[in-house]
């Protein structure tokens, strides 16, 4: 019944919602460890932005066309928001962290702090009231996070620092995204296909200024990094979380984000050959613990 419900002033079955957050999930996690693999190679961020955006670009011309650059019924502060919150600014702060920081504390970071950076907004910004066993969910998500900074704030190399601290700002920067795009009217399509033309020119814009080693780089790599960066990060996974923030709200759409460190942990150490220490997986798996709460799936209905 739950899941064939339908939110309120909203045609998008909850069903889709949940869907689409776990699609997320599991794109955003494979997302973590291919950029973090990018870090052996000769691409830059700039090049991994063209290849995030120029794809979705091409694929969603006939939408972007349509709607056009500038659509008259969005302000253009909302598109602005959202182009920097999950676009350009937001890929080139979180790929030049994600270089230097290890994939299980990326997805501890950055995945836990997107919900409360937007729950934080919401309560804030939007007058949003989330229930006790949500705010434990938050809580638990910023324990996790703790234990994580503490152990590396303590540990003898610390020469990723910056790549920590960078990551809860482009939490953030998606926390502001979710936000906009929830206000903006537009479908998931829509909003992927502006996200992606914008971003990519902006990433041109950057390539005519700083270069591209895109011409270097085996076909192979190029490959992977178009199937991961382009068709399903910057596509598959913008339509999905489009419909997941449409159905279920930006906050507890966001929720689901927090996933990631398992994920990510476990993808780090096969697929990477990552160190997985104590404190490491006890971060992920209080930060993963946090989220169960947070989405409101264990809170009274009333």
């Amino acid at each position: 019944m739950v899941a064939l419900a339908f939110d309120r002033g909203n045609t998008t079955p909850v069903a889709a919602g949940y869907a689409g957050a776990f699609v997320t999930v599991l794109i955003w996690a494979g997302w973590i460890l291919a950029t973090r693999h990018s870090a052996g190679t000769a691409l830059g961020t700039i090049d991994l932005g063209l290849i995030r955006y120029g794809v979705p670009t091409l694929l969603l011309a006939p939408v972007w066309l349509k709607t056009g650059l500038l659509p008259r019924k969005l302000p253009v502060l909302l598109l602005a928001l959202m182009v920097a919150g999950s676009g350009a600014v937001f890929f080139q702060v979180s790929a030049f962290a994600i270089h230097s920081v290890p994939a299980s504390s990326v997805g501890i970071l950055l995945g836990g702090s997107m919900p409360l950076a937007t729950a934080l907004i919401g309560i804030t910004v939007f007058g949003e009231r989330p229930d006790r066993m949500r705010m434990l969910g938050f809580a638990a998500i910023v324990a996790g996070v703790a234990i994580l900074l503490t152990r590396n704030l303590t540990a003898s190399a610390s020469d990723g620092w910056i790549g920590y601290a960078l990551l809860p700002a482009a939490a953030t920067l998606w926390a502001i995204y979710t936000h906009a795009f929830r206000r903006s009217g537009l479908s998931p399509l829509q909003g992927s296909a502006l996200i992606a033309v914008w971003s990519l020119l902006i990433h041109l814009a950057l390539a005519i200024f700083f270069g591209s080693t895109l011409a270097n780089v085996p076909f192979q790599e190029i490959a992977l990094q178009i199937t991961s960066q382009g068709i399903l990060s910057g596509l598959v996974a913008m339509v999905a979380y489009g419909f997941a923030v449409k159905s279920l709200g930006g906050t507890q759409a966001a929720a689901f984000t927090a996933l990631t460190p398992v994920l990510a942990m476990i993808g780090g150490a096969v697929l990477l050959g990552e160190q997985i220490g104590l404190f490491e997986m006890l971060a992920a798996i209080v930060t993963a613990g946090g989220v169960a709460l947070s989405t409101g799936i264990l809170s009274v209905r009333t």
